[in-house]
């Protein structure tokens, strides 16, 4: 795998912790990301796995002044936790990552921002060096006992200061609406409208299973509408025959639909396309193209910026509760095997009927 970030100069002393080498940085997460590979993993996982690798390895060099290679033991995840996850102390938080480390890792887009990580991020790349000394067979150090207490404490710890994880909002009927009123008639506006209910209709669909609708999936159902077949998912990746495989469009999601594939022309292939600055109809959508919709689109509808891809989801589990719809039904749309999965999709706002029994 080709490293994508060449080292810049930088004022930062070697001598205490050398400059990475991204040529061996990316030998190491590409020999990990291969293994992985062969595990069945999704796109987006992979993904996620590919860029906790390359940060394990960065900041292991960093550290120690040399190239990781597995198996590491329980004393580097011991390290890591401590670099990574604010504690309590006399003098307040604080985190063990030297300032220089870190300015070096965020310079080199290793991180995102400087400072300790969140904990949902922390517990990740803890969790990705697992899987990799799994698949290798190797001793796991983070299932050593010391590094699972560490890591138990340090939750229980987040949680005590109300350092809960941050989700976005759910984008329900109203919201959504607003979006949906900045969509035009031109070919972006006619499939942004498209996706955005296409998305949401079909009952959150995630944003690889949006880019990867193809016309092939599609088939028209009653009069003015369609049944979209989602054989393959993050609940159904063995691509399982299942009755919630068939997801049906109606009302406005498929008079959308019909609007962008009718003045797109399209007839096979993927269903969602790129649309060029000329206004015409370039390549299949990349799965990141979906969160710049959302974000474009709420921005244009005056919208905070709390929104992401995956509010579709929530919107559309929240929305379904809110209209009373039979939680049977909202998790054959949403694909869901459990009740607790589904739950935690759920968004409440506002006084709930709940909160108002003596009244």
């Amino acid at each position: 795998m080709q490293n994508n970030y060449p080292i810049q100069p930088f004022a930062f002393d070697s001598s205490a912790s050398p400059v990475l080498n991204p040529q061996k940085l990316s030998e190491i997460a590409s020999q990990a990301v291969d293994e992985l590979l062969r595990d069945g993993e999704s796109a987006n996982t992979l993904a996620s796995y590919r860029t906790a690798l390359r940060y394990w390895a960065a900041w292991f060099q960093l550290r120690y002044g040399q190239p990781m290679a597995l198996p590491v033991p329980a004393s580097v995840v011991l390290q890591f936790v401590v670099d990574h996850a604010q504690r309590m102390t006399a003098a307040g938080l604080q985190h063990e990552l030297p300032e220089v480390v870190d300015e070096y890792l965020v310079r080199m887009k290793f991180k995102g921002k400087p400072g300790p990580m969140s904990l949902s991020t922390l517990t990740h790349r803890v969790s990705v060096l697992s899987k990799a000394h799994q698949l290798r067979q190797m001793e796991n150090p983070c299932q050593d006992p010391k590094v699972r207490e560490l890591l138990a404490r340090t939750r229980r710890a987040y949680g005590k200061r109300g350092d809960l994880p941050q989700k976005k909002d759910a984008l329900t009927r109203e919201p959504l609406s607003a979006m949906l009123d900045t969509c035009d008639g031109t070919l972006r506006g006619l499939r942004d409208r498209a996706l955005l209910l296409f998305a949401f209709a079909t009952g959150g669909r995630r944003r690889s299973e949006v880019t990867s609708a193809e016309m092939r999936h599609l088939r028209r159902h009653g009069t003015d509408g369609y049944l979209f077949t989602l054989a393959f998912s993050k609940s159904n990746q063995n691509a399982a025959d299942r009755p919630e495989n068939h997801k049906p469009i109606a009302g406005v999601a498929a008079a959308a639909l019909t609007d962008w594939l009718s003045a797109a022309g399209i007839t096979d292939g993927p269903v969602f396309r790129s649309v060029r600055k000329s206004g015409t109809l370039g390549g299949a959508l990349l799965p990141s193209a979906v969160r710049d919709i959302v974000k474009y689109r709420a921005q244009l509808a005056g919208l905070p910026d709390t929104f992401s891809a995956h509010s579709l989801r929530s919107g559309f589990v929240t929305e379904a509760a809110a209209q009373n719809v039979p939680l049977a039904d909202t998790m054959a749309m949403t694909g869901h095997r459990s009740v607790a999965s589904v739950v935690g999709y759920y968004r409440p706002s506002g006084i709930t009927k709940a909160a108002k029994l003596m009244d």
